[in-house]
């Protein structure tokens, strides 16, 4: 008996051997595989959360620069954060902030350059024509019109359209080319839907150029689009 469970155990040894070295170094690799992937995912997660951690720890001290009104500081914050954590949401949004308190202290070169980096490097569609839309009215301001409307033509995020147009009229309009402005008006008023109340501000440069606007639903404009407008 002990014989026969033996010579068993010497078959299963055998066939496992040949197993074995027929599939052996596929079975590691695949191990090697599958644990090295698993070690790289947890090390992938861990170093997004430590990313994450400091990006906000500087998106909070861009806060409190905004807060107190330190154009200078704030650029120097935001600077460190794009140049560290360029793929976080805290850049992106900490560009916005920046920009429009740059804008406010009278630093139009310095909000060109944080616009102008977030209208290319910006996550989101919607966040760089966000970009573009208020790049543009900067431009504007420094009666940069060409470069103005170059910018909007890249802002073409679905959902913006009515914004867009509206503030290519606004460019029109400061380079006395009223017909375009128009134009652009009518366009921008017939794309925004009737319930927000930003389309009465279309109306009024409608009224101002002697066109009455044609009440007609275009294409639906995202919720908090309007507040995009402003520089």
């Amino acid at each position: 008996m002990a014989t026969n469970l033996n010579l068993q155990e010497q078959e299963q040894l055998d066939a496992l051997k040949t197993f074995w070295k027929q599939y052996g170094n596929l079975i590691t690799w695949s191990l090697i595989l599958v644990l090295g992937a698993f070690a790289a995912w947890n090390g992938w997660q861990y170093w997004q959360r430590d990313q994450g951690l400091k990006a906000g720890a500087l998106y909070d001290e861009l806060e409190r620069a905004v807060t107190a009104g330190d154009a200078d500081r704030a650029g120097r914050v935001f600077g460190d954060l794009k140049e560290r954590y360029p793929n976080t949401a805290f850049a992106q949004q900490g560009g916005l902030l920046a920009a429009k308190l740059q804008f406010d202290k009278d630093q139009p070169e310095a909000a060109k350059t944080t616009l102008g980096w977030l209208a290319e490097k910006g996550s989101e569609d919607e966040l760089r024509t966000v970009a573009r839309l208020r790049l543009a009215a900067v431009q504007a301001e420094a009666k940069q019109f060409d470069e103005a409307l170059k910018t909007l033509e890249g802002a073409t995020a679905v959902g913006f359209e009515a914004l867009v147009a509206d503030r290519k009229g606004d460019v029109l309009m400061l380079q006395s080319k009223p017909t375009e402005a128009r134009q652009a008006y009518e366009a921008a008023y017939k794309a925004m839907p009737e319930s927000l109340d930003y389309r009465r501000l279309i109306e009024a440069k409608l009224m101002a150029l002697g066109a009455a606007p044609v009440a007609q639903t275009g294409v639906t404009v995202v919720a908090p689009a309007a507040s995009a407008a402003k520089p």
